[in-house]
């Protein structure tokens, strides 16, 4: 799932890419995907892509006169950039993997596109990007709050720091892969009760937050559309790593598994050696 760091860099690329183009037009092939219908689609045609942007893990294309396209791109979304398309013939609705196409005047564009059969993929085409639920749904974003605010944001909902910080209502664009990276910065076991974690740790909490996330928008701005999501795996070190060592103190990297999703942490670092229960109802480390 693109995170805040890829979201800020596909919003770099179509800065650099399209601001200035105008839309020729947009087609939508998954009716599913496009939850707004007033405006139109066809509004779009003629307007100028004027900035991109991002609100959390939301991509917003604005246009000029007010419009914006906002997506999001869930689980297994995705924003292919063409330069040129192939042939000028229309998508047809609910073949392959593409979900929306938005072409520009000078013939590119890009297409999003959703794999597997959990179509989650959304679009929106409003005139004010909180018309857009989700968006008017987020907390501060997860590299703008200050540290006071990050606080009392974490402790203001008592849970496990682990869902706590990929709840976008209480901080924006935090998701499963860079909560893992984070909380492994930090030395923080993924089950620790919010409430209850110490100033010094929910300092480094917050120093980890900023040293992961600014550093993967680093290592992901100028980068191409195409080339981010081996970026993002190569700078893991926990997520997505079950079974290898840990690269700061080499004990085995670990997974707690859920009915749709698994987090990967490393007992070394982050919970005194012990291995967390692989079920919801054990008795966790915290």
């Amino acid at each position: 799932m693109p995170e805040l760091p890829e979201v800020e860099a596909l919003a770099g690329y179509l800065r650099e890419r399209a601001v200035g183009r105008r839309v020729d037009r947009i087609e939508v092939a998954a009716i599913s995907a496009l939850k707004t219908y007033d405006p139109p689609p066809t509004a779009a045609a003629g307007r100028a892509v004027v900035d991109a942007g991002r609100h959390g893990k939301f991509l917003d294309l604005v246009l000029d006169g007010g419009l914006h396209l906002i997506t999001h791109l869930s689980r297994a979304g995705w924003l292919h950039y063409r330069e040129a398309f192939a042939a000028a013939v229309p998508l047809k609705p609910g073949k392959g993997p593409i979900a929306l196409r938005v072409r520009l005047d000078d013939g590119s564009g890009f297409d999003l596109t959703e794999a597997g059969t959990q179509k989650r993929l959304a679009a929106y085409l409003v005139t004010d990007p909180t018309l857009v639920p989700g968006v008017a749904r987020l907390g501060p974003d997860a590299l703008g709050a200050d540290q006071a605010t990050f606080a009392e944001r974490l402790r203001g909902r008592r849970g496990q720091v682990k869902g706590v910080l990929t709840d976008q209502e209480v901080l924006a664009g935090i998701g499963n892969a860079y909560s893992d990276e984070i909380l492994h910065t930090a030395k923080l076991s993924p089950f620790a009760i919010t409430n209850r974690i110490p100033d010094e740790k929910m300092a480094a909490l917050y120093a980890a937050t900023h040293e992961v996330l600014g550093d993967a928008v680093r290592r992901s701005l100028g980068q191409r559309a195409a080339e981010l999501k081996g970026e993002k795996r190569s700078g893991l070190r926990v997520h997505g790593r079950t079974g290898l060592p840990c690269p700061v103190c080499g004990d085995t990297v670990r997974e707690v598994s859920f009915a749709d999703s698994s987090l990967q942490y490393c007992p070394g670092c982050q919970t005194g050696g012990k291995p967390l229960a692989d079920r919801r109802l054990s008795r966790l480390v915290r």
